[in-house]
C-alpha cells in the first residue's frame, strides 16, 4: 500500500516505509494519526520542497516478517526513513537491516531498554525508554514499606533487560522473578498464577505486552487474586492501553499503575476530536476508543521526520543522504500533541510520571513522581514523608481501603520447619531431646526461649516445628547448607553469624554480644605493689587536696594571727604551727585553740570536706586492696605463644582456625566439649597436661565466668571476628526483619533478664573484676568532689573579704591620714600593725584582767602610783611582755585621769612606755 499526501506537484517525493501489525487495533489506531500527521502538517507548510510518501507495509505480528518488509522497503522502494515496527522484538531485529543500510529508524512504540545497547546510530525512539519508569516503581513500593515484590515479565531478552533496571532500583527489596510466554496459553497462566498464590509475596508489578497482560489479569481475579490483600502495580505500557480497543476497566480495579505524564492542551483536545471522526468513519466497530500516548507520539514522530527531511537537501546529499537526514532529526525541537519533542541522544525521554489508581470506571491520580522531588500527592503538589499523605486515598483490591502489607504466610506454611544443632555441652544455650518410648521431641534453652519470645512479637501466628540435627564434628557449616538446600525454613540455636555463612542465608540481628575472647585462670597477688595506696586517688585529687590544705592553713592563720598566742612567735613557728593545724584536720587532731569567728567558719566547712575525702578514701582503697589479690596469669596472647602454652577451644567450631591464624602451632591447641571440660582443662594447667587459656565466643565464655568467677576471668579486647549468635532464614525471607525487629523488642525489654537468670543464674555482679584498667577507671578524681572544693573554696574567699574589710575599716584613720606619706609607707604601718597583737581583743582584755588580779603581776597599782614587782625567772618573754603591756596600760589609764600636775603619773607612764621597749627588744 502506498500513500503520497502532497500539494505542491513540484516538490521533491521522499520515500518514507511504514511497518505495522496492520490487523491489530493498536496499528490501526497509530495509522490513523500518522495519516493525519501528515495532513495537518503540510496544510500548515504548504510552502515546504519536500513531501513525504509512505509505504506501508504489514508485518502480521512476525519477527521475521518486520525484518522482511523493511528489507523490502529499502531494497525495492528505495525508501529514505522506516517508521516502526510495533514491538521491541521486532525493531531488534529491523534495525540491523537498517543500519546496514544507513536508513534511520523512527519507532514510536518499542520501548525496550534493550534497543539503546545496540550500536545502531540511525536508531530513533520517538516514545519513552522502559528504564526510565522502574524508579517511579520503585519509589511507589518502597513509600508503602513493601519488602519482597514478584515482577511479572515477558520471557524473552526484552523482558530480562528490563528486570536488571528493575532489580537496580529496588535495591533494599526482594524481586522474585515470574517469566511469561508472549504465547501462553491461559492453562499455562493459570499454573503460573497458582504457583504464584502458593508464595509469601502479595505484590505483583506486571511489565507485559497489554494483551497478554490482560489476560492475565483476568484469570487472577477468576482464581481470588484481585481480592483484599493484594496489590498489583502496572508499568507505563500497560497503564496506557488500559481502554485499548474500548475494554472495560472491571477487572482491573483497585490497580495502582505508572504512566508518563502528558499534557493537556487546547491542541491535544483538538486532535482527539478529530481523531475520533475519522477513526470512527474508517472503522465501523470503533465507538469507544480513545487515541493512546502511542497514538499521540506517531502523530509527532511523522512530523518531526518532514520537518527533518525538509532542512536537508537531497541534491546535495544523495549519497549520504541517511546520515545527514539523522543528523537534521536530532536537532529538531517543537510543541507536539505529546507535549515537547526533543530527543536526547536520539530519543525522548520523560521526568514525570502519574501514579494512578482504578476506581469505578475511573483512572484516578493519586499523585505523581519526579527525579527531583519524588513522590508528590496529586491534591496538595507536595512531597512528605507521611505514608498516609503521599498519595490521594487509596481503593485497593476488594474495593478494601486498608493498607496490604505486602505479604501472607500461606496457609499450608503457618507451621514450619526449624532445624536445631545436637549439642554435647554448653546445653544451657540449645537442647533437644526425644523420648524414646513416646517419640516425642522437646527443645529448650537459652537460644529457642529468645526465638519463641521474638515469635510471639510478630503480627502474624508461626508455630515451629523443631527437627534436631548431629552435625559432623559439631560444625554448624553442615546445619546452614542443610537451610540453604531447603531443607528447613529456619535453623535456631547458638549460630555464629560468620560473613561466609552470611553468602547462603540471611541471618537476623545477633541477640549475644559478638567477638572472640580468652579466659585465664586467676592468681593471688596479695601486697604484690607497694604504693597501691595512692591508687585511690587520681593525680589531679592528690595535688588539689594538697593545695587546698596548705591554702586553708593559711587562711586560718591569718584570722588567728592577731588574736591568738598559738599562732603567733617567731616566722618559722608560724608557719609549722599553720601547716600542723590543716593537716591535722584530716584526722581531727588539732589541738590549738581557734578563737577567731571566721577562722571558726572556715574550719567547720573544711572539717565537713575532710569527712567526706578521707571516707571516701577508705572505702576506695578496701576495693583495691581486694581486688587486687586477683589478678590473671596471662594478660596477652603473645605471651602465651612467646612461653608455649596451650590453649583450648571448643570443639568443631571456627576458633580453632582462628587461633592458627594468630601463629599457635597445632601441638598448643587442645579442644573441650562442654564448659565442664574446660574446667578441667584450667584447673589442671599446661604442666598437667590441661590448657593455660581457653578461647570461645564471648557468650560461651561469660557463661564459664559466671560460675567460677574465684577462679577465671576474661582478658584481653575481644576480637572482632564474628557478629555473635543469630537466627538463620534462606535468603530474601520475609521473616529475617520481621524476627529482626521482634529480637531488638524482646533483648531491650524485661523479658531478656528473665530468660538469662533463667538458663545462667549469673553472679557476676558480685565477683570482683580483675581487669587494672577497669580499676583505674574507678579511682576517684577532681570531677567526683569538685562541688566539695568549690563550697570550701568559696567560704574561705567570702571569709577573707570580711576579714580585710573590717581590718581596713579598723584602721581608715592611718590610709586616711596624710603625715603617713606615700602609700607604700601607709601600707607597711598596716602590715607593722598586722603584725602586733590586737589588745583590744576580748582575749587579751580577759587576759590582761586575770593577770591583775593573779599573784604573779608586774605592777601594783596604787592611789599615788603604779609599782612595778619581779617577775619570775621561769616566766616566758611572751608572758612577761603581756603582763608589762597590761601593766603599761593601767598607768596609761591613771595618767588619763589624773590632773596634769600628777608628776608621779607621768613618771609612771614614761616607766612602762620604758618597760615595754624593753620588753620589745628582747623579743
Amino acid at each position: 500500500m502506498d500513500v503520497g499526501l502532497g500539494q505542491n506537484t513540484t516538490s521533491d517525493e521522499i520515500k518514507v516505509g511504514v511497518v505495522l501489525d496492520l490487523k491489530t487495533n493498536f496499528s490501526k489506531i497509530c495509522l490513523t494519526s500518522i495519516n493525519m500527521s501528515l495532513s495537518d502538517f503540510y496544510q500548515t507548510h504548504p510552502h515546504y520542497h519536500t513531501r513525504l510518501a509512505l509505504h506501508i507495509r504489514d508485518s502480521m505480528e512476525d519477527i521475521v516478517e518486520a525484518s522482511v518488509a523493511a528489507y523490502d522497503l529499502i531494497k525495492k522502494e528505495q525508501v529514505s526513513a522506516i517508521i516502526g515496527p510495533r514491538s521491541s522484538m521486532q525493531a531488534e531485529f529491523m534495525i540491523k537491516v537498517a543500519n546496514k543500510f544507513q536508513v534511520p529508524t523512527i519507532t514510536f512504540s518499542a520501548t525496550s531498554p534493550l534497543l539503546k545497547s545496540i550500536d545502531n546510530p540511525y536508531f530513533v525512539r520517538a516514545t519513552i525508554d522502559d528504564s526510565f519508569q522502574v524508579e517511579a516503581i520503585a519509589a511507589i513500593v518502597k513509600s508503602f514499606g513493601w519488602r519482597s515484590v514478584v515482577a511479572i515479565y515477558a520471557d524473552n531478552e526484552i523482558g530480562k533487560e528490563i528486570m536488571h533496571s528493575l532489580s537496580d532500583a529496588l535495591e533494599d527489596v526482594e524481586v522474585q522473578r515470574s517469566a511469561i510466554s508472549q504465547e501462553a496459553s491461559d492453562n499455562q497462566i493459570l499454573k503460573e498464577l497458582y504457583k504464584l498464590k502458593t508464595e509469601q509475596t502479595r505484590v505483583f508489578v506486571i511489565n507485559i505486552d497489554s494483551s497478554l497482560g490482560f489476560r492475565f489479569l483476568k484469570k487472577a481475579r477468576e482464581i481470588g487474586m484481585m481480592e483484599e490483600g493484594y496489590v498489583w502495580l502496572l508499568s507505563n505500557g500497560m497503564t496506557h492501553m488500559m481502554r485499548d480497543n474500548g475494554r472495560s476497566l472491571e477487572t482491573m480495579q483497585g490497580l495502582l499503575g505508572v504512566r508518563s505524564y502528558v499534557p493537556q492542551s487546547k491542541e491535544r483536545e483538538d486532535f482527539s476530536l478529530r481523531w475520533k471522526r475519522k477513526f470512527n468513519k474508517e472503522n465501523s466497530a470503533g465507538d469507544g476508543t480513545e487515541p493512546n500516548v502511542f497514538a499521540l507520539w506517531a502523530y509527532d514522530s511523522v512530523t518531526a521526520l518532514a520537518m527533518a527531511v525538509e532542512k536537508t537537501n537531497t541534491k546535495t546529499y544523495i549519497k549520504t543522504y541517511g546520515p545527514h537526514l539523522i543528523e537534521a532529526l536530532s536537532d529538531i525541537e517543537f510543541k507536539g500533541v505529546a507535549g515537547e519533542f526533543k530527543l536526547i541522544n536520539r530519543q525522548l525521554e520523560s521526568s514525570t510520571f502519574e501514579i494512578i489508581n482504578v476506581v469505578g470506571d475511573e483512572e484516578r491520580i493519586i499523585g505523581s513522581w519526579t527525579p527531583s522531588s519524588g513522590l508528590v500527592n496529586a491534591q496538595s503538589n507536595k512531597t512528605t514523608l507521611l505514608l498516609g499523605k503521599r498519595f490521594l486515598p487509596v481503593i485497593w483490591p476488594g474495593n478494601s481501603t486498608v493498607f496490604p502489607k505486602g505479604w501472607e504466610i500461606p496457609t499450608s506454611g503457618k507451621k514450619i520447619k526449624v532445624g536445631v544443632p545436637v549439642k554435647k555441652g554448653f546445653l544451657n544455650f540449645v537442647e533437644i531431646k526425644t523420648d524414646p518410648i513416646s517419640k516425642v521431641t522437646t527443645t529448650t534453652g537459652y537460644a529457642i526461649d529468645i526465638f519463641e519470645a521474638a515469635l510471639k512479637k510478630l503480627p502474624y501466628s508461626v508455630i515451629p516445628q523443631y527437627y534436631g540435627y548431629e552435625s559432623p564434628e559439631n560444625n554448624y557449616n553442615h546445619l546452614v547448607q542443610q537451610l540453604y538446600e531447603g531443607k528447613w525454613d529456619a535453623v535456631v540455636g547458638d549460630i555464629t553469624i560468620t560473613a561466609n555463612r552470611s553468602l547462603y542465608v540471611d541471618f537476623t540481628l545477633p541477640y549475644s554480644e559478638s567477638g572472640v575472647s580468652m579466659v585465664v585462670p586467676l592468681r593471688d597477688n596479695k601486697n604484690k605493689n607497694a604504693w597501691v595506696f595512692l591508687q585511690p586517688w587520681s593525680l589531679d585529687l592528690w595535688v588539689t587536696t594538697g593545695c587546698f590544705f596548705v591554702v586553708i592553713g593559711f587562711v586560718v592563720w591569718l584570722f588567728e594571727h592577731r588574736v591568738n598566742t598559738d599562732f603567733r612567735g617567731p616566722p618559722h613557728h608560724q608557719i609549722g604551727t599553720s601547716f600542723w593545724f590543716s593537716f591535722s584536720t584530716m584526722n581531727f587532731a588539732h589541738r590549738e585553740k581557734v578563737v577567731s569567728n571566721l577562722a571558726r567558719f572556715v574550719v567547720v566547712v573544711w572539717c565537713f570536706v575532710v569527712l567526706v575525702l578521707t571516707q571516701s578514701y577508705t572505702a576506695n582503697l578496701t576495693s583495691f586492696l581486694t581486688v587486687q589479690r586477683l589478678q590473671p596469669s596471662a594478660t596477652n596472647v603473645e605471651d602465651l605463644i612467646r612461653n608455649g602454652e596451650s590453649v583450648g577451644y571448643q570443639h568443631g567450631t571456627f576458633v580453632r582456625d582462628f587461633l592458627r591464624n594468630l601463629n599457635f602451632s597445632e601441638t598448643q591447641l587442645k579442644s573441650f566439649a562442654s564448659a565442664e571440660e574446660c574446667d578441667d582443662l584450667l584447673s589442671k594447667g599446661t604442666g598437667k597436661g590441661g590448657i593455660a587459656a581457653a578461647f570461645d565466643e564471648v557468650a560461651y565464655l561469660k557463661d564459664i565466668v559466671s560460675h567460677n568467677c574465684s577462679k577465671y576471668a576474661m582478658v584481653e579486647p575481644s576480637f572482632k571476628t564474628t557478629a555473635g549468635f543469630g537466627f538463620a532464614f534462606p535468603k530474601n525471607s520475609p521473616m529475617t526483619k520481621d524476627v529482626s525487629i521482634a529480637i531488638l523488642n524482646v533483648t531491650q525489654g524485661k523479658e531478656m533478664r528473665r530468660i538469662e537468670n533463667k538458663w545462667f543464674n549469673r553472679v557476676t555482679s558480685e565477683c570482683p573484676d580483675p581487669n587494672s584498667d577497669d580499676l583505674s577507671s574507678n579511682r576517684l578524681s577532681v570531677s567526683s568532689f569538685w562541688g566539695l572544693f568549690l563550697i570550701a573554696g568559696v567560704a574561705s574567699f567570702l571569709a577573707l573579704l570580711v576579714f580585710v574589710a573590717l581590718f581596713l575599716y579598723e584602721h581608715r584613720h592611718t590610709l586616711c591620714s596624710n603625715s603617713e606619706g606615700s602609700i607604700w609607707r601607709k601600707l607597711k604601718s598596716l602590715f607593722r600593725i598586722f603584725d602586733e597583737k590586737d589588745t583590744r581583743s576580748h582575749i587579751f582584755k580577759s587576759s590582761a584582767v586575770h593577770n591583775a588580779s593573779s599573784p604573779i603581776t608586774p605592777c601594783t597599782p596604787s592611789p599615788s602610783n603604779v609599782q612595778i614587782r619581779p617577775l619570775p625567772r621561769s616566766m616566758s618573754l611572751n608572758r612577761e611582755f603581756e603582763l608589762r603591756r597590761a601593766c603599761f596600760s593601767m598607768s596609761e589609764e591613771r595618767f588619763r585621769t589624773q590632773p596634769k600636775h600628777d608628776k608621779q603619773g607621768e613618771s609612771d607612764i614614761e616607766f612602762g612606755a620604758e618597760s615595754q621597749r624593753e620588753v620589745k627588744q628582747t623579743q
